[in-house]
């Protein structure tokens, strides 16, 4: 059931996904009553006029946030965390009035004789199940649960928990009642059964884009530009308000005294280090990470320069203590408790050659850049020099496309296959990814790897380090209120920095998730200073540049660039309708004939063309494709139908079923999988149209 399950793997029960989400606030321990709180509290916001006080709104955070702490002790309610935390419970507040309004609306309601029915029935509601349900049984525990209902001291509780139960009976009414809306047609049944069991043979062409001529032939208006983002503004281009800061940094970089200290203060804990008999208690004392006792390391652990330091000690063995060694930004004292031999790691080094999805010139470009790359590298040309010059990975083209080392699966499947399959100082390549074209040599394999416990300190910038910092952006802040952001900048000899826009409640460019940079942005007016933030990178003074608060995105360069090439695309795809539907009048529906009319373009024949295998034998990857084989009837040929990289023309050949099953058997048991799907689909939809037509003011700030 190959469609069937990649369509589930997509899809949530979407009301049980609700009541779920409001479920997993609730237990006997809490006993939290959603709606049972009065009037008169402040106001986090309103959802169809209907309000939501705060203290409601913090009762769920703060309930979700001892979920967090209860499953990830270890974890740091970071600014990122807390602000999915919060979103999380606003969502559930919102998602839950508008469930309510659902229920007003098919007038849904539950008597106390079916709160009863459910609870004594083989098949309980959730609050029930997650309280009783006894594991070696595989049932509910009746002698607990009616203990636990009798008891004077549950009494209030029990109350509160019928209401849940109340709320779940009604969403299964709710549900029962849209499924009625939701219908499986014997046309939709059929192409499910093709979908699942069909192969297909057929020959197609396929003209890119390119064959329709330059782009000088296919200008884009202005004009054109404007009235395409009018059009879909509504469509595409949606968002949520959002602010543009320009700020400077006052780096707070550890200096070399810093970095001295922490290494001395190491230094000096080795000899204890060594004797110690109980190494967990030592490294829980002594490092600035927990969770450094009795690890398995590769040389994939360590930056390179490190993992050469500690790999390539001559006293590597059990019962050495290494270092300290500097890595990225810490120090690193490791006691040896065990060498051996484990799957292999690499050392890589690539060469980066992307081109655009869709374009076939483009693609064709970068693959004949790439051959004559692998020319100049078995001419004798040194790899490192050629990515430097050719590789368009920023952040390893600088150093010679140096990727360091990696164990397996840490890359994406076609680089990590390829270059897992060769030896130390083979070049392999073309690869093609999702980034486009990879060549690559294996510079290192190394299978050694170490059991130890460590000692790892932070280099972190002195206090009189931080102070200097400080003050440097203190007067920097004072020169811009009184000057002007620019005029400050000049005068300090600071580059300008811009984040681009961001919304209130995601992630900043260049800097992350940080609440009060936020909360700045979006209660200042533009051109405001900010007060001096500190953050990982240094200390901050910032300005807001940009306000947009129109609910579409704006129609800069980038944007007006973005569009102007999906018109070219459109205009050339036109372009090709028209000619390839006149060459298949022309030639009678001669695929070969028409391909040497269109020039560069060749028939493809392919057998065993399966929908579930998503690519066709011979050819590659394209579902718009596919899509079309599998739409046409044997004998026939199709018109031009669009495709990734351009216009296809298919003749169908034959449709067969190799796996010889009995369809209307096969159709009988699809059906109901393809309704349960369809329905929660249709749920889907039907809440996200709900919640996009509700009124819903956020009063909450951040």
């Amino acid at each position: 059931m190959g469609v069937i399950s990649k369509l589930r793997e997509k899809l949530h029960f979407f009301l049980y996904a609700l009541l779920a989400a409001f479920l997993a606030l609730i237990v006997f321990e809490w006993g939290m009553n959603f709606s049972g709180f009065s009037g008169g509290g402040a106001l986090a916001g309103k959802v169809n006029g209907k309000p939501i006080e705060y203290r409601q709104y913090e009762q769920v955070y703060d309930r979700l946030v001892d979920n967090f702490r209860s499953q990830a002790p270890q974890a740091e309610l970071t600014d990122a965390v807390e602000r999915e935390l919060r979103q999380r419970a606003w969502d559930i507040i919102v998602d839950q009035i508008i469930l309510e309004e659902q229920f007003e609306k098919y007038n849904i309601h539950v008597a106390d004789e079916e709160i009863v029915a459910a609870v004594e029935s083989d098949n309980p509601p959730m609050v029930i199940l997650q309280n009783f349900f006894d594991p070696e049984t595989g049932s509910i525990d009746r002698e607990k649960l009616e203990k636990a209902r009798m008891a004077p001291e549950n009494r209030n509780i029990w109350i509160r928990i019928e209401d849940v139960i109340r709320r779940e009976l009604m969403v299964e009414k709710l549900r029962r009642n849209l499924q009625t809306m939701v219908k499986v047609s014997d046309a939709e049944l059929d192409a499910l059964a093709e979908r699942e069991f069909a192969a297909f043979s057929a020959s197609f062409l396929v003209a890119p884009y390119s064959s329709a001529g330059g782009d000088s032939l296919f200008t884009v208006t202005d004009e054109e530009v404007r009235a395409y983002y009018e059009e879909n503004k509504g469509l595409l281009f949606r968002q949520e308000p959002t602010r543009s800061l320009d700020y400077v940094v006052f780096s707070a970089v550890p200096t070399g005294r810093d970095s001295l200290t922490i290494k001395t203060e190491l230094e000096s804990l080795a000899g204890d280090f060594a004797g110690t008999a109980d190494d967990s208690a030592f490294v829980n004392l002594q490092s600035d990470r927990s969770d450094t006792f009795n690890k398995i390391y590769t040389r994939a652990d360590f930056s390179v320069d490190a993992g050469d330091y500690v790999f390539g000690e001559s006293s590597l063995r059990a019962g050495a203590v290494i270092g300290p060694v500097a890595d990225r930004n810490t120090f690193r004292l490791i006691k040896v408790k065990e060498v051996s031999e484990k799957e292999p790691v690499i050392r890589a080094s690539h060469i980066l050659i992307p081109f655009k999805a869709g374009s076939s010139s483009s693609e064709q470009q970068a693959r004949k850049l790439a051959m004559e790359i692998m020319q100049e590298i078995r001419l004798g040309k040194n790899f490192a020099d050629l990515a430097r010059k050719h590789s368009k990975d920023t952040g390893s083209a600088a150093n010679g496309g140096d990727l360091g080392w990696f164990g397996r699966n840490v890359m994406v499947p076609e680089f990590d296959r390829a270059a897992f399959k060769v030896s130390k100082g083979e070049v392999v390549g073309p690869v093609e990814t999702q980034y486009g074209l990879h060549i690559i040599k294996v510079t290192g394999k190394d299978s050694k790897a170490i059991t130890c416990s460590e000692i790892v300190r932070d280099i972190r910038p002195s206090g009189a380090t931080l102070e200097n910092a400080r003050r440097k952006a203190a007067e920097f802040q004072m020169e811009a209120e009184e000057k002007g952001f620019d005029k400050a900048r000049e005068a300090f000899g600071k580059e300008k920095q811009a984040t681009g826009p961001f919304t209130k409640t995601g992630m900043i460019p260049e800097i992350g998730y940080n609440n009060l940079i936020a909360r700045f942005a979006f209660s200042s007016s533009k051109s405001a200073i900010s007060d001096i933030i500190q953050t990982d990178s240094g200390f901050l003074v910032m300005q807001v540049s940009g306000k947009n608060d129109s609910g579409y995105r704006e129609l800069n360069a980038g944007l007006q660039d973005t569009i102007r090439t999906e018109l070219m695309i459109r205009k050339k795809g036109e372009a090709l309708d028209a000619r390839m539907s006149a060459l298949l009048k022309e030639k009678d529906g001669n695929l070969e004939a028409i391909a040497a009319a269109l020039g560069d373009v060749q028939v493809i024949k392919a057998e065993n063309i399966r929908f579930k295998e998503r690519a066709i034998p011979g050819y590659g990857n394209d579902i718009r494709l596919i899509e079309a084989i599998i739409g046409l009837e044997p004998g026939s040929v199709s018109r031009p139908v669009p495709v990734r990289s351009g216009r296809a023309l298919i003749a169908l050949h034959g449709k067969t079923y190799p796996d010889s099953p009995d369809l209307e058997l096969e159709k009988a048991g699809l059906r109901p999988m393809l309704e349960q799907v369809k329905e929660e689909r249709f749920l889907q939809d039907y809440f996200a149209a709900e919640r996009r037509a509700a009124t819903i003011e956020d009063l909450r700030g951040l």
